[in-house]
């Protein structure tokens, strides 16, 4: 089965709304479509996902009917429907613009790896799930080495209005020093909200990942 079937039908399993696969390239679309999902064709030489989905969005719903829109990346054919659903628990406050998933820390190797993006979030208190986005980067931040350290998930809600500023925006000085497009949203004085989840869905990016995400699916796990 292609991988983005595997990542349609969790999407659906979230049960959040109705799910689009956004393409840019037919044979992706053709296989979505041979799977009874819905693609929409977008222009293949976007910049961005965040631009993708934007120009999706406005070819499934012109007349703004959906305010909130979820962009899943097409590479994590393991992720748990629940982390999806996750994303857009930070909404409940009004003055959210951008939600996204954050795990815990735990293996000190993935606090220094420049691999593994930082999420530094204003939590309340000891057991908030929520908390606002300060900062994100490639860098082990906080400084001090007990942490806390959250592994920023690349998985992100917008609300309509926000995704509709957010690519008219120019890229961003940290952005482009970081090679992290969501500072871009921060920079610009937007606010992104984080929710903690309990598990890193695995990101398919090499012939190992990709072993390795057959396996775990073969097994039933996630």
């Amino acid at each position: 089965m292609p991988m983005i079937v595997q990542v349609l039908r969790r999407a659906l399993e979230a049960d959040i709304g109705p799910v689009l696969v956004a393409c840019g390239d037919a044979a992706i679309a053709e296989a979505v479509d041979a799977a009874g999902g819905q693609a929409v064709m977008t222009d293949p030489d976007h910049p961005s996902g965040s631009d993708r989905v934007h120009e999706a969005l406005g070819l499934f719903d012109p007349d703004g009917r959906y305010d909130t829109v979820v962009n899943i990346q097409g590479d994590l054919p393991t992720i748990d429907p629940a982390v999806i659903a996750a994303v857009l628990d930070p909404f409940d406050t009004a003055d959210v613009d951008i939600t996204t998933l954050a795990v815990e820390i735990t293996e000190d190797r993935e606090r220094t790896d420049p691999n593994v993006v930082k999420a530094v979030i204003a939590l309340s208190g000891d057991n908030a799930r929520i908390g606002r986005a300060l900062y994100f980067s490639r860098a082990t931040v906080p400084a001090a080495a007990a942490g806390p350290h959250y592994h920023h998930i690349g998985l992100y809600g917008f609300r309509r209005d926000a995704l509709d500023r957010f690519v008219a925006l120019p890229p961003g000085r940290l952005e482009v020093l970081e090679r992290l497009e969501q500072l871009r949203a921060l920079e610009a004085g937007m606010r992104i909200d984080v929710a903690l989840v309990d598990t890193v869905p695995l990101g398919v990016d090499t012939p190992a990942d990709l072993d390795r995400a057959r396996a775990m699916l073969a097994s039933g796990s996630s």
